[in-house]
């Protein structure tokens, strides 16, 4: 059977390489045709270079939506993992045991453990919760988070009774960031489990989507991760709802169709997928890459690297979108999305520096590839763009000849207009189809049709979403060259938290710093064009408008508002909005009834000083950081931190001396002691800084 697989792996590979290159060849072929009339210029040159690579990228995004179209009319694909497996007789296998591991930053603590809960309580409907046990990994530095993170987790464990079940645990070092975070999860507790489940803090996943993923697990012993694609849900945002509307209606058919292409050689995208702990701890150690930051130092797209270690070591690695149950937050504005779309610039560029590592799978080095592609492609476009440009403005600057080596009759040059035309339409259609096709799935199942707000309705959100699309490409384009050129000139991205509520777009003076910039770009461009060259500037107007309306489309796209009046006029309507499965109506319901935390400040006072006042709170924390070691130096900095705070009050210490003095439990049991035997607690009653 894993013969057959794998042959008939490679016969799809070489398929999808066949029709890649062929319909990249047939491009390419009829551009030169119009390029060579007389003679090739080097910005023709430069053009015919640079087609052959972007119209390649366009195929790769066509044909794998293909794949997955006719895995979708066809219903499954017959080499998919099963999780039947038939036991040896008189033999009772012991249940695997799984931990789900939720690393956060910085992140609202209510919030993300929302999703958490409703993913807990969506796993004991199933019966298995007993298998699971939960871990939320904090790398939070901030003092006031920190303490908001415990009282959070202590009410997640009283409403759910999970006292034993989930656990709370912070890093005092941050090193490695997340793929370091997890690193230190399996080094101290994964090797008491068999599999775990990587969740972002902006992940919720159904139970029976989690069994079935162990399940997989225990019949496919040769399988070390399954990745399961999450879907965009659960923003209001007029952005995040053109987003979430096109992962759900067109997102699985590139799902299925990656998965069609890759089979047992897939990829990691860094959570919502299990893995099998015991080869993930022994082969996906990450290195640290030669030199500084950005394209060295610590890897920050770890995902693809780890996938590629466990091909390396002969594991495999599947990617699951027949599964579903599996959701995240897609950012609220743009704005947002760049932050995050800058972070993965980084880490995809630190890729190219692996394509040759030793022993990687060929699939696993396209991955990388095409991780760095998708980055670099964008300023391949622009120079595609410039040089386009440069050739119009040489040829309304040439005479044409119209009589070649002293011939007494002219020779009028042939014209292309069908093969341009001809071009076009293919490369919009390559753009395009998808889409369409995505939409003419829905008249297959009138329910399905009927969740995406009906037949009208879903089209005209499939054209408004088409043209959303088309005003941000190039928007997109100038910024991720800019990103680009700003990791090549070796300006590193920090670790900053990601903003996953509404209204990061409202406030229009910082908005108009962070993507202002194109609009004049853009006049000036527009207008060199007009005025020099009018029919070159007819083409250049579908990729000006963008940048021209960055900042309206930025500011109005970011608005809770106008989201909310989209959806009541039927508009980008998703089935997991419409209908959505228990666990995410479960996640509304807390969304709208946050789970009462005991503990909490009143208005005006901090988490800080709730940690050294209330003896509920102090108790808490203490009980969580636990008493260590210390070497004489450092018991003396406690003690002056502590003489400071009686002298001159919490607000005295910066927020790395609080993060010093919460990270001892002995201290903060002295602290409270002082406190509470002074009449007026001295300084510590006064208000704790915030970072």
């Amino acid at each position: 059977m894993q013969t057959g697989t794998a042959c008939l792996q490679r016969l799809r590979r070489w398929l999808l390489l066949l029709l890649i290159v062929t319909t990249t060849a047939a491009g390419t072929w009829v551009l030169a045709a119009i390029l060579q009339v007389q003679g090739l210029h080097p910005f023709e040159m430069g053009l015919l270079i640079l087609f052959p690579i972007l119209f390649a990228w366009i195929a790769t995004a066509f044909w794998t939506a293909m794949a997955g179209l006719w895995v979708l009319v066809r219903g499954r694909d017959p080499c998919w993992l099963s999780a039947s497996r038939k036991s040896p007789e008189g033999e009772r296998e012991a249940e695997s045991r799984i931990a789900l591991a939720m690393p956060i930053f910085e992140e609202d603590p209510h919030q993300v453990l929302a999703g958490l809960r409703a993913t807990y309580e969506s796993l004991r409907q199933t019966g298995q919760a007993h298998r699971f046990d939960v871990y939320i990994l904090s790398d939070s530095k901030d003092p006031e988070t920190w303490i908001a993170e415990e009282l959070a987790w202590n009410a997640l464990c009283e409403a759910v009774d999970g006292y034993g079940q989930i656990f709370y645990h912070r890093r005092q070092n941050n090193w490695g960031r997340k793929s370091g975070n997890i690193a230190e999860f399996c080094q101290t507790w994964g090797l008491n489990y068999d599999y775990m489940v990587v969740l972002d803090a902006d992940s919720v996943m159904a139970g029976d989507t989690l069994v079935e993923m162990a399940e997989l697990m225990d019949a496919n012993p040769g399988t070390a991760l399954i990745q399961v694609p999450p879907a965009p849900v659960h923003q209001e945002t007029l952005f995040a709802r053109i987003q979430q509307f096109a992962g759900a209606a067109y997102g699985p058919l590139f799902a299925h169709g990656l998965s069609f292409w890759q089979l047992g050689e897939g990829n990691y995208w860094g959570h919502n997928a299990i893995i099998r702990v015991a080869p993930f701890v022994k082969h996906c150690g990450l290195p640290e890459l030669p030199g500084k930051p950005p394209l060295g130092g610590e890897i920050l797209s770890h995902d693809f690297v780890e996938a590629a270690l466990l091909r390396r070591a002969g594991w495999q690695v599947w990617m699951a979108p027949w599964l579903g149950g599996s959701f995240e937050e897609t950012p609220p504005s743009l704005v947002e999305h760049l932050k995050r779309d800058r972070r993965w610039c980084q880490g995809n560029l630190q890729h190219a520096r692996l394509l040759l590592a030793q022993g990687f799978r060929l699939p696993n080095r396209v991955h990388l590839g095409m991780g760095v592609l998708t980055y670099l492609s964008s300023p391949l476009w622009l120079i595609f763009l410039v040089l386009s440009g440069m050739e119009a403005l040489r040829r309304k600057h040439t005479d044409p000849v119209y009589f070649l080596d002293n011939s007494l009759f002219p020779v009028w040059p042939p014209t292309f207009f069908m093969e341009a035309a001809t071009l076009l339409v293919i490369t919009l259609g390559f753009l395009y189809l998808p889409k369409l096709f995505g939409y003419l799935l829905l008249f297959r199942d009138s329910r399905m049709r009927a969740r995406f707000g009906g037949g009208p309705a879903a089209g005209l959100s499939m054209v408004l979403e088409s043209l959303f699309s088309a005003l941000l490409a190039p928007i997109l384009m100038l910024f991720q060259t800019r990103f680009v050129v700003a990791n090549l000139l070796g300006r590193a991205v920090g670790w900053t938290p990601q903003k996953r509520g509404p209204g990061a777009a409202a406030n229009v003076g910082p908005l108009v710093t962070a993507v202002g910039w194109q609009t004049p770009i853009a006049l000036v461009v527009g207008a060199w064009a007009y005025f020099n060259l009018s029919e070159f500037f007819l083409w250049l107007i579908p990729v000006l408008i963008g940048p021209l309306l960055v900042v309206p489309i930025t500011l109005f796209s970011g608005l809770v508002s106008l989201g909310r009046a989209a959806a009541r006029l039927g508009l980008f309507v998703i089935p997991a909005e419409s209908a959505p499965p228990e666990v995410l109506r479960r996640l509304d319901e807390l969304t709208r009834h946050p789970t009462p935390v005991p503990g909490t400040p009143g208005s005006g006072e901090s988490y800080t000083r709730q940690a050294v006042m209330d003896p509920f709170v102090n108790a808490l924390h203490v009980s969580l950081t636990g008493s260590r070691a210390k070497l004489l130096s450092q018991q003396y900095y406690l003690d002056s931190m502590l003489t400071r705070v009686q002298e001159r009050g919490l607000e005295d210490l910066a927020p790395a001396e609080m993060r010093v003095l919460l990270g001892d439990g002995d201290t903060m049991l002295r602290l409270h002691a002082i406190a509470w035997e002074t009449e007026t607690g001295a300084g510590a009653l006064s208000p704790a800084v915030q970072d």
